[in-house]
């Protein structure tokens, strides 16, 4: 399966918030929303992510105030993202090497949706039981 299929079956929202914004605001969008990153964009370029983990790495663990800190502070400038036409097996090894939990999704220079650690695993497993339940059918006989 593709990311590209993987973002038509979850949906291409994706949640965004100002590098000038505060990392209180971001939280309480996080929160609000039920997710654990916002893309951080100007206009409609991405220019960072932020995440929890960074919330609890570079704010909480530094004593900042999360009202008077901005995004820009925290975020990682340097997202890694994934393009629609790689595979989630492909997704899953860039998270595991580069130990992150989300991917922007990057089509000719465009954001057009992020995947999670959660989508990917969920996606893999869905598709494994797929292939468990056709080969059970097999083999008892049920070749529908």
């Amino acid at each position: 399966m593709t990311i590209r299929q993987l973002l038509d079956e979850k949906g291409r929202t994706v949640y965004t918030i100002g590098p000038d914004e505060s990392v209180f605001e971001a939280i309480r969008r996080m929160a609000e929303k039920g997710i654990g990153a916002l893309l951080v964009t100007e206009g409609d370029r991405p220019v960072g992510i932020v995440t929890e983990r960074d919330y609890a790495r570079k704010v909480i663990l530094k004593g900042r105030s999360s009202k008077d800190t901005p995004v820009r502070a925290i975020m990682t400038p340097d997202f890694i993202y994934i393009r629609p036409d790689q595979t989630i097996e492909e997704a899953m090894a860039i998270m595991t090497e580069k130990r992150v939990r989300h991917l922007p999704v990057i089509e000719e220079g465009r954001l057009i949706g992020i995947v999670s650690i959660g989508d990917v695993v969920k996606s893999i497993i869905e598709h494994q039981q797929f292939v468990i339940d056709q080969l059970t059918n097999y083999i008892h006989g049920d070749r529908s």
